[in-house]
């Protein structure tokens, strides 16, 4: 028997031992009074207090036990003596392990060490862990695990707690900030006809009762647009995208975006606010706008200052500041040639447009640390937006670029239908992708000009705390299954 199954063997014996005794742990009822945290901060000596959470460390002094336990907001001491609970509760401590839950109700007072403790008066066991911790609550070292197995990570490490506990708090925090704009939250479907809003490949699905397939939905944009057509001036939504792509340390196929449409406005009303929310979200979360990323040993990898004005910049011009002053008088031969000598990887079937977008994918955007505005992109790109007046092979669209990777594309609603339609039957180019019939219709009845933009809350989180892989602000991201 290895060394984990003779320990939950030994905690399964306990386990047998405390029923023995008429105690069922997974029975017993206890409402905290307060935190751990609030009960720090309120502290007064003699103080009573009700508290729950993990045991995380336990001393055996013989007639006395010191425990930790910990809630969500912290640890604090418990200290446990003979004399205080009487024989057949002390009787019990001996029963009790790391990781177990307990409910603590005792006085608040102080160690001859300074720590702020709880002298225990009575207590109940809540549940009873037939696993060890992992490594003893030193933090996981195994990546694997940590993302298979989030819990765990959550247990071990403060910081993965912290992290999730702020991503929460960057998520009110948009909520408030739109909402205190007359934007109105709303919800759109997941599972539909016919994907659109974005180019990516879907993930496929059958309704059983309308015997036909749906896609899970790639992008938001279509349906809040058609919001927009019935008279909701500002919506936005955060919710789910799927995407049937690879994963990397930018793309989990399973994300979290927010995209919000403000009728009357353009691209330029979305860069006010891009700018403004995220400005808002770093002060009011994290009491800053210089955002420091930091290597494993807390050394500063990088400092992103998100201070206004954003720097804004059009596409050309970096493209030709990278690849070359001449880059678009090329031939697209010789642009896809030196595309390759630069360094961009290039497939076979890219058109032209798609070879620029290589360069500035690998060669440019990774270098964008501090927040810049990339503007009017090549049409082909994005399809739903309008054209520029000063340049119609280009669209009023801005890439909101921070930390080298895109967190924000926005853009002017191409609102005219019948422009609208020819540009959507080029960009499927008689393969596959359908035109959403429905919402071409939509547009036919009438669609104010607005502006909308996409925000990858995922990518946020990791500009705004610190992380270098989209795997450590998602809960729980995309594994392959073991086995």
């Amino acid at each position: 028997m290895d060394e984990t199954n003779s320990l939950i063997e030994q905690r399964k014996a306990k386990l047998a031992a405390l029923r023995a005794k008429g105690i069922n742990p997974f029975a017993n009822k206890f409402a905290p009074a307060e935190t751990a945290a609030s009960a720090r901060a309120n502290y007064a000596e003699g103080r009573e207090v009700a508290l729950a959470g993990r045991i995380t460390a336990h001393r055996d002094m013989g007639k006395s036990h010191f425990i930790d336990i910990k809630d969500q907001t912290g640890r604090i001491q418990v200290y446990a003596q003979k004399q205080a609970l009487g024989d057949d509760q002390f009787d019990i401590f001996k029963h009790l392990d790391l990781g177990d839950f307990i409910g603590a109700c005792g006085t608040m007072f102080t160690t001859r060490t300074g720590e702020i403790s709880v002298k225990l008066s009575s207590f109940v066991i809540l549940a009873k862990a037939l696993r060890p911790p992992p490594e003893k609550w030193h933090g996981l070292a195994d990546t694997e695990i940590r993302y298979r197995q989030r819990y765990l990570d959550l247990m071990a490490n403060d910081e993965v707690k912290r992290v999730f506990l702020l991503r929460s708090q960057i998520i009110r925090e948009i909520r408030n900030f739109l909402n205190d704009r007359g934007f109105v939250e709303v919800e759109t479907p997941m599972m539909q006809a016919i994907p659109g809003g974005a180019a990516a490949q879907p993930f496929v699905t059958y309704h059983n009762a309308l015997g036909c397939n749906f896609y899970l939905r790639i992008a938001l944009e279509l349906y809040l647009k058609r919001l927009l057509v019935g008279g909701l001036d500002r919506v936005y939504e955060i919710g789910r995208n799927f995407r049937n792509e690879g994963l990397s340390r930018k793309h989990n196929p399973e994300f979290t975006m927010l995209e919000a449409y403000q009728a009357y406005g353009d691209y330029e009303t979305m860069m006010e606010l891009v700018q403004s929310l995220v400005c808002q979200v770093a002060q009011n979360v994290l009491g800053t706008l210089v955002i420091e990323h930091k290597d494993g040993e807390g050394q500063v990898i990088r400092t992103i200052d998100l201070t206004p004005h954003w720097k804004r910049v059009r596409y050309k011009d970096l493209v030709r500041e990278r690849a070359g002053a001449d880059w678009f008088e090329l031939a697209p031969e010789a642009r896809r040639e030196r595309a390759v000598t630069l360094g961009a990887e290039i497939g076979k079937e890219y058109e032209d447009f798609e070879v620029t977008g290589a360069v500035f994918e690998k060669l440019i955007e990774p270098t964008l640390i501090q927040p810049t505005f990339v503007t009017h992109l090549p049409k082909q790109l994005v399809p739903l937006a309008k054209l520029s007046v000063e340049d119609r092979d280009t669209v009023e669209v801005f890439e909101c670029c921070i930390n080298g990777q895109e967190i924000a594309p926005a853009y002017s609603e191409q609102n005219d239908p019948i422009e609208q339609r020819e540009r959507l039957e080029h960009q499927a180019g008689g393969e596959q992708q359908k035109l959403d019939e429905d919402f071409i219709v939509s547009l036919e009845h009438g669609m104010p000009p607005a502006g909308g933009m996409g925000l990858g809350i995922d990518r946020l989180c990791m500009m705004l705390l610190g992380q270098e892989s989209i795997r450590d602000v998602i809960l729980f991201p995309q594994l392959k299954p073991k086995g």
